[in-house]
């Protein structure tokens, strides 16, 4: 006979008679022929011990013990009666061939023998026909078809307790590659924990001493008319006030995990010796004493109005050119009448006070000097003639404020006059409009990059610019050792010393720009048809703006934006200041979906022209430096961020087939230093005393 289990035809041996029968719990799916090619049975059987055929018996008495053979095709087939089927049972297949199998719908057991206890009747196989070289393929039920002899079938012993060889071997494999990994995982756990030997100071993770000194509180004592109320400190509260003794420290140990959040503090001063360190901070006090006397005027300071002061003056927006004079507006007393004589004094510093005309009944004193008393026994003259009080600037100072005192019996107010040039505006013309088009972005923006030794990756950037602004200028500033030619319409090359660096060469790009806005990019960024500079130019025309960025999509499909937020915490006298560097924006932009307002963006930015000069880039960075930019800017340049201008990076992975780049070599040592690099330390010394910082945090 011949027999198909699991899909597949089998040819087997007679089985022995001291052979074991299977576990009556385990089925196993077979199909049995006759020597004609009929099947016999069908669906999930319970195999038992075979015997051996006799001379002259029919071939479909020859199976296994429990075998019940169908009755012929013209009879309806009865169901097996409950001793044939004490050892197995078996269920029809709905389909054989594509076919529904109506005759053996008799032969399914019902619920009740599967309720008494009998064996569990499986289902039929998927695969019941039509597989090369199986018997009965292609063939419908009941169809003879002359054929030799088939081998006997035989049963295989099976036991459930004890797994195969193979798999008993497959799961200690298993077990040994978990352990590898744990061991591992240790290892690299105490790699990264332990103190490594030899690292230099001025990297290292800020380690703050134990037990920190409490911030100090603002000065809130009462004055001495309020000293006998009791008041409770809301010291929670009190701490959101800026104290003047700000310290960085790290979160979340020396072991970086993958989507962690951690904050990673810098002690700048580690970069310098204890006897330099002491000399570099003598001369940068002395250096930010003389800055803060050339940036601060009297227009900074903090002036305070009297209660209930009958003089009326400007609070502010009285500016005047250097060497110019202006009527000083709202001049006025508000006293009580019935009074035999009214007078206000005027005392100013960088100008002097003079009158437009002379009021009768008012006597003037110091006209054409700083001080001016104004005295009537009638107050309507007086204040008529405050109107026509002219300050004029003595002092040439292009920006700076004249401190004006006003007084009366009893009574003084202070005021200031703003000195300086109006804004000087720095206009462009903003092109015809192509046909349809609300930007003329030939006309309104310049393409920069900086780049260095990568001339194929600068090629794909140029190629993909190209496809979407085929007129737009690129500029690019170039400090490779050996430089390869760079043409084509609408480019410009241009070439420096090699190695001269980072932001030197974004200095020299962005000095070339001749456009109302400048658009950076790396080198190896790629433009796609999500880079819609028509929506950044947007932004910048329909907002205050000064900047806004783009989001950079890598190979993986991520893209960042690289949204940060900067500030300054001032620190204890002499020690310098403390600064914040953490993910996120301040709001969103109204009207623009998408973008907010931060202080620092990825690589990828358009921004006026002009604003980005005024800030520059700092040439002392030249191996690796970004957010050095907003620092230098921050107060000053107003930066945004859109997440749908998006830009496709290079990838920067590299396969093994390909062929081996030395260019790209050179670049990374140069573009990715070491921890012991001295650029590193050269960073944080340029920090410590061009920004006066004691140390950094960031995410």
């Amino acid at each position: 006979m011949g027999s198909r289990c699991g899909g597949r035809l089998r040819a087997r041996r007679p089985a022995p008679r001291s052979h074991r029968p299977p576990h009556p719990q385990r089925p196993r799916f077979c199909i049995l022929h006759d020597r004609q090619g009929v099947e016999l049975t069908g669906g999930r059987v319970m195999l038992g011990r075979g015997r051996r055929g006799r001379p002259g018996e029919d071939p479909r008495r020859q199976g296994v013990l429990g075998f019940a053979p169908p009755p012929p095709r013209q009879a309806p087939r009865p169901a097996a009666p409950a001793s044939t089927r004490r050892a197995w049972a078996w269920r029809t297949p709905r389909r054989r061939c594509g076919r529904r199998i109506k005759e053996a719908a008799a032969a399914r057991p019902g619920r009740e023998a599967r309720r008494a206890g009998e064996p569990f009747a499986g289902r039929s196989p998927a695969r019941r026909c039509g597989g090369r070289g199986e018997p009965g393929a292609g063939r419908r039920l009941g169809e003879h078809r002359p054929r030799g002899p088939s081998p006997r079938l035989s049963a295989a012993p099976f036991s459930p307790s004890l797994p195969p060889a193979r798999m008993r071997l497959g799961r200690r494999a298993l077990y040994a590659l978990v352990l590898l990994l744990a061991c591992a995982s240790l290892g690299l756990l105490y790699v990264s924990t332990r103190d490594a030997p030899g690292l230099r100071a001025p990297l290292a993770l800020w380690a703050p001493l134990q037990g920190p000194p409490r911030p100090e509180l603002p000065d809130l004592a009462p004055e001495p008319r309020y000293a006998h109320i009791p008041v409770r400190i809301k010291e929670q509260v009190v701490g959101l006030l800026s104290g003047n003794n700000c310290s960085c420290e790290s979160s979340g140990g020396s072991l970086h995990l993958p989507f962690q959040r951690q904050v990673r503090a810098i002690d700048l001063t580690k970069a310098f010796d204890p006897q330099e360190l002491l000399a570099a901070s003598a001369s940068r006090e002395q250096e930010f004493q003389a800055f803060l006397s050339r940036s601060q005027s009297a227009a900074d300071q903090l002036l305070i109005a009297s209660a209930n002061s009958p003089l009326q003056y400007p609070l502010q927006g009285v500016e005047v050119q250097p060497l110019r004079s202006i009527l000083v507006p709202g001049l006025s007393l508000q006293a009580a009448s019935g009074q035999e004589l009214y007078q206000v004094n005027l005392t100013a510093s960088l100008g002097t006070w003079n009158v437009a005309g002379e009021v009768t009944g008012v006597t003037l004193n110091g006209e054409g000097q700083p001080d001016l008393t104004l005295t009537s026994p009638g107050l309507d003259h007086l204040n008529r003639q405050l109107q026509l009080v002219i300050y004029s600037s003595q002092s040439y100072q292009a920006n700076t404020a004249d401190t004006v005192r006003f007084s009366t019996e009893g009574h003084e107010a202070v005021f200031t006059i703003r000195i300086r040039h109006p804004p000087n505006p720095r206009l462009y013309p903003p092109g015809s409009l192509p046909q349809g088009a609300q930007y003329n972005i030939s006309a309104l923006v310049t393409i920069a990059t900086k780049t260095f030794l990568r001339y194929n990756r600068l090629r794909a950037l140029i190629a993909s610019i190209r496809r979407f602004y085929p007129t737009v200028t690129v500029v690019i500033a170039d400090d490779s050792d050996k430089p390869e030619s760079i043409r084509g319409p609408h480019i410009e090359h241009y070439l420096m010393p090699f190695g001269k660096g980072w932001f030197a060469g974004r200095n020299l790009a962005v000095s070339q720009v001749t456009t109302k806005y400048v658009l950076w990019v790396d080198d190896d960024f790629v433009f796609t048809a999500r880079t819609r500079l028509e929506r950044l130019v947007d932004v910048l025309e329909r907002t205050p703006l000064d900047l806004v960025g783009g989001a950079v999509r890598e190979i993986s499909g991520f893209a960042t934006t690289y949204r940060q937020l900067l500030s300054v915490e001032p620190g204890a006298p002499g020690h310098g200041n403390c600064l914040r560097q953490r993910r996120g924006f301040h709001h969103e932009l109204v009207g623009f979906p998408g973008c907010v307002v931060t202080d620092g963006v990825v690589n990828f930015f358009l921004a006026r022209t002009d604003k980005v000069r005024e800030v520059g880039f700092d040439p002392r960075l030249s191996r690796v430096a970004h957010l050095e930019f907003f620092l230098d800017g921050l107060g000053s340049l107003r930066v945004g961020s859109c997440s749908d201008v998006v830009v496709d990076h290079a990838s920067k992975l590299k396969l093994p087939w390909t062929s081996r780049d030395v260019g790209a070599e050179t670049y990374a040592r140069y573009r990715y230093p070491g921890s012991l690099d001295e650029s590193q330390v050269a960073k944080h010394r340029l920090l410590f005393f061009k920004h006066r910082l004691q140390c950094m945090t960031s995410e």
